[in-house]
């Protein structure tokens, strides 16, 4: 269990927030140079420097070159993202980033690179209650960050294919308004063109009722991640990956349709929203 942060400790956000900030005038360059030399706009780099949001990798590297830093910041970012999250899951993240294709199970939460800042708050507030309110935060943000990977443009963006159990949508994280929010957003991401997004119904039975994600590579062999009790760590054994996408190819069989699957998701989101 974390214990809570001293007063007064910055978390890596904001220290790379400071850390850009000082350079920066370090160099005498003004926001709206650092945002030309970097190709984002004053309010990015401003909020960046006061760790409101989570910096890019695209945005840590222009300012390595900006700087003259080598990769000195693009390795603190990186850290900073890394760092909130458990030492077994860096692997995954870091397969996730390479991945070209992303087959995910659900079973009682979304996939966490669908979830809302409030719904992830909401379960890091349930699931880990000694955190204190910045350490949080900053799990959130890390949390925030692999949506990145959805909009990139190099490497190509991935296609992600998600089936969701539909106690996905009834579990109650954070209240109603959360789950609305959840929800919306979740129709809003089915939207996306690299995004599929199938409900595995109540009156359904499981193959599985274990959560799991297969990721596919260009020039890689497949990776299995599914996390138990203790954590969890990469598979990479062909039988093992094989055997798991035919559990996934049963799943996305029994689920509903894309559009009834939009229909239902609405639906719950009406009851949240009475």
């Amino acid at each position: 269990m974390d214990e809570e942060a001293p007063a007064g400790i910055l978390n890596p956000l904001e220290t790379f927030g400071i850390d850009v900030r000082e350079m920066r005038k370090a160099r005498r360059m003004t926001l709206e140079g650092l945002a030309n030399a970097t190709s984002y706009s004053v309010a990015y780099v401003s909020k960046v420097e006061r760790a409101i949001i989570v910096p890019s990798a695209a945005f840590a590297e222009g300012c390595d070159r900006a700087f003259g830093t080598g990769t000195v910041l693009a390795r603190q970012r990186q850290a900073a993202v890394e760092g909130d999250h458990p030492s077994w899951f860096v692997p995954y993240l870091q397969h996730e980033r390479q991945a070209t294709r992303i087959f995910a199970y659900s079973t009682l939460c979304p996939n966490g690179i669908l979830q809302t800042p409030g719904y992830a708050r909401g379960l890091y507030e349930m699931s880990v209650p000694r955190l204190s309110e910045e350490q949080v935060e900053t799990k959130v943000l890390a949390r925030m960050a692999r949506r990145e990977i959805l909009d990139r443009i190099d490497p190509p963006r991935p296609e992600l294919w998600v089936v969701l159990h539909e106690a996905c949508l009834r579990v109650e994280v954070g209240g109603r308004r959360v789950m609305a929010g959840q929800l919306q957003s979740l129709l809003d991401d089915a939207q996306r063109q690299n995004v599929s997004l199938q409900l595995l119904p109540n009156t359904v039975a499981p193959v599985t009722s274990r959560p799991f994600t297969v990721l596919a590579f260009e020039s890689a062999p497949m990776v299995l991640h599914a996390e138990g009790p203790q954590g969890g760590r990469p598979q990479e054994a062909p039988k093992i990956t094989a055997a798991a996408m035919a559990v996934y190819d049963r799943l996305r069989a029994e689920a509903l349709g894309r559009a009834e699957t939009i229909s239902r998701v609405r639906k719950v989101l009406e009851e949240y929203t009475r």
